[in-house]
């Protein structure tokens, strides 16, 4: 009498919403409970120890990179956050020339690598940067871009999109009638933008700094190429890691529990602070943009425009270094195409590997995110709702985190079938399925459930009906997450340094290694393939969300 009851609750999307948790289990837990686990072991004798939380807190080379780590991650927010925000508010309540262009160019700027803003900067303003030497000629002296203050200025410049444009959003839907009410009170544009405005949106605004804060102290190639002795815990942890090859990677993993924890204790806080306040808005009476003349106006078109292409400087310097002529790694004046016949001659792996890579987890990505989308949104159970929780745990874990949990699970044991290929193709997946299950489950909150209800009504196998009616309804948005999980994919660094080998080398890894070894004409050519990449890519993306809303008529 209990078989037909039992048949009835394994369902097809019962039977996917356990595949989907053992996925989870095997590529996201169980790689984080290694790294905690081996946190607590003492590297000597095997054994139960809290002495690597000890030494972590305890040593002085340690506590000098958690406080360096606070203060560019909490320095690089601040900086983005007193970019964005003016930036946001401009454009929101004004009229701005080029409000399309500017959004367009930091979005740009945003999913650019961030290690290849650090190396431009060092052609600039390097030890032997132009900017450097054009100052020298001059008789002026200026510091140059390495250490503490460089790392902030490209953490800054680099992040400060997330600021904007999530404040920008918030700004476009505040009802005008707070802040009239407020200016007939007699408050000034300053006392109203502070007390009225700035609070309605600190959801957003928090939100965005947030992100830049994770993504800061997360953060591998900046320090490490910028660092020069300023060390983070990302470059401490591995540091580490490299230094305890052969061993267990106890003190690489403490360090990375921490990096952690600071991220999960950041985002803790920030509910917290939203928890004690309400912040709502009617979306009614919306702002009206604003027309500034005189110098007010010429001031508020430098700024958002100065911003944004100051933001844009480190891309262009990495083109136009990649057309320099040049004898191996000296500059020898003009132009010429020597640096992309080196590549194709001395990294044609590099290039491949990463296309290849890349393209595999987008493969998977694509697949698993259309069925865990469908899982979330359709199925209100505890599991669904675990699942939607788990998504948000790659955006909390840095990539040498992820890459040290996947090197000491899935280098042991059974998991040594998996070879270093295998390793990137699955850690580039999971790292990366939260952009495709996102951008679907949005595509997929706008379908009505009584399409796919029909289907079935009328026989279709759950599976057919979700091929045949809901697959092409939510093509648009598995697009849109396809490109955003390609290009992220494609410009991962941090986990890629730790597990590649001399067979499975990528660009960013390449790039990486030329900007240490002063190859400069090697890292533009590189590189410019890179941007070159993305940016074809954020094209698609935003010709596929113009047209997500067509695709549901």
């Amino acid at each position: 009498m209990t078989a037909r009851p039992l048949r009835s609750r394994l369902d097809f999307w019962t039977v996917v919403t356990g595949l989907v948790l053992v996925l989870l289990a095997i590529l996201l837990i169980l790689p984080i409970l290694r790294v905690l686990m081996l946190s607590f072991v003492d590297a000597d004798t095997g054994g139960f120890t809290f002495g690597n939380y000890v030494e972590a807190f305890t040593r002085n080379y340690y506590l000098n990179g958690f406080k360096n780590t606070l203060f560019v991650g909490v320095m690089g927010t601040l900086g983005a956050s007193l970019l964005g925000i003016p930036l946001a508010f401009f454009t929101a309540r004004f009229h701005v020339r080029g409000r399309t262009w500017i959004s367009t160019l930091a979005i740009l700027v945003l999913v650019a690598p961030p290690f290849i803003g650090a190396y431009a900067w060092i052609m600039m303003l390097g030890s032997n940067g132009f900017i450097t030497n054009f100052f020298e000629a001059l008789g002026i002296s200026i510091p140059t871009i390495y250490g503490a203050h460089g790392i902030i200025l490209v953490f800054t410049l680099k992040f400060f999109p997330f600021v904007f444009l999530m404040t920008q959003t918030a700004l476009n839907a505040v009802s005008k009638s707070f802040e009239d009410a407020a200016e007939n009170l007699g408050c000034t544009p300053w006392q109203r933008f502070r007390k009225i405005t700035l609070p309605l949106v600190f959801p957003a605004i928090s939100t965005g700094a947030i992100i830049c804060f994770v993504l800061s102290i997360a953060d591998f190639g900046t320090p490490a190429i910028l660092g020069r002795g300023f060390r983070t815990l990302s470059t401490i942890a591995y540091a580490a890691y490299r230094s305890e090859l052969g061993g267990l990677p106890t003190m690489a993993v403490t360090i990375s529990i921490i990096m952690m924890a600071i991220s999960m204790l950041a985002l803790v806080a920030q509910r917290r602070i939203l928890a004690r306040r309400r912040y709502a808005s009617s979306l009614t009476n919306l702002p009206v943009k604003v027309r500034l003349t005189g110098w007010r106006n010429v001031a508020m078109h430098l700024f958002c425009h100065g911003v944004v292409l100051i933001a844009m400087l480190p891309t262009i310097v990495v083109v136009y270094t990649s057309f320099l002529d040049t004898n191996g790694p000296v500059f020898t004046g003009g132009f010429g195409l020597e640096s992309y016949r080196r590549i194709l001659d001395d990294a044609p792996t590099a290039i491949a590997n990463s296309f290849l890579f890349a393209f595999a987890a987008v493969v998977l990505i694509t697949a698993v995110s259309a069925l865990v989308s469908y899982v979330i949104v359709r199925r209100e159970t505890a599991a669904a709702g675990s699942i939607d929780f788990l998504m948000m745990v790659p955006y909390l874990v840095p990539g040498v985190v992820m890459a040290i949990g996947f090197v000491t699970t899935f280098r042991s044991g059974s998991f040594n079938l998996i070879g270093t290929a295998g390793l990137l193709i699955l850690i580039y997946f999971i790292r990366r399925l939260p952009y495709g299950v996102r951008s679907t489950t949005s595509s997929l909150r706008q379908i009505k459930p009584s399409l796919e209800e029909a289907a079935v009504n009328l026989g279709a196998p759950p599976l057919k009906a979700f091929l045949k009616v809901t697959i092409p309804l939510i093509v648009p948005g598995l697009v849109v997450g396809s490109l955003m999980s390609f290009i992220t994919a494609i410009n991962e660094l941090s986990s890629t340094l730790i597990i590649y080998d001399s067979g499975t080398i990528t660009m960013p890894v390449r790039i990486y290694l030329a900007v240490l070894d002063g190859e400069f004409g090697i890292a533009a050519a590189l590189s410019t393939v890179l941007l070159l990449c993305t940016g074809v890519c954020v094209y698609a993306v935003f010709r596929f969300a113009d047209n997500r809303d067509s695709a549901f008529v």
